[in-house]
């Protein structure tokens, strides 16, 4: 028998109390384009691979510490949401993260920029590589590790998992 190969996560799923309030502030937060027919109330897709199904619900239980994390293209544009949030939404960035916050229903978000080497995972993906992301990597004996690789496309900006020993510059 063959082994599970995972190759990445297919979709998010939030629930909120106003399914059409949710699209308008994904939308205009995150530039995403919301789809037809699919999963829940509402759905809208997430990169290329994936997507955020946004289901209606009567009572909302935020989480404490369940979130999902969004990739966006540079420091500009976590700055960017980071704005739009505070100001027009009125919300808080969690404290210790660089853009973590909770959407208007409760739902933790994490943003992250394509600069973040926790995301070498990402480097087979086509944005990454138009983007011109490299990573660089410390002649270990054993060859790369986790902890070795660093981006050479820019400097390097910790994501919210920063306490994850990846390795800083």
């Amino acid at each position: 028998m063959m082994a599970v190969q995972v190759y990445g996560a297919n979709h998010v799923a939030i629930e909120v109390d106003d399914a059409k309030k949710a699209m308008e502030f994904y939308s205009d937060v995150f530039n995403l384009k919301m789809l037809q027919g699919g999963e829940g109330a509402a759905w809208c897709k997430l990169g290329e691979h994936q997507f955020l199904a946004i289901f209606e619900v009567q009572e909302l239980r935020p989480d404490r510490v369940k979130h999902f994390g969004i990739i966006v293209r540079d420091e500009a544009q976590i700055n960017e949401v980071r704005e739009k949030i505070t100001k027009k939404y009125g919300l808080k960035v969690e404290p210790h993260f660089r853009c973590d916050f909770r959407d208007p229903w409760g739902n933790r978000i994490q943003v992250g920029d394509l600069h973040d080497e926790s995301l070498v995972w990402l480097l087979p993906y086509s944005e990454v590589q138009q983007a011109g992301i490299t990573f660089a990597s410390d002649a270990s004996p054993g060859g790369p590790t986790s902890n070795d690789l660093r981006p050479t496309g820019g400097a390097s900006r910790g994501g919210g998992h920063a306490r994850r020993g990846v390795s800083r510059t």
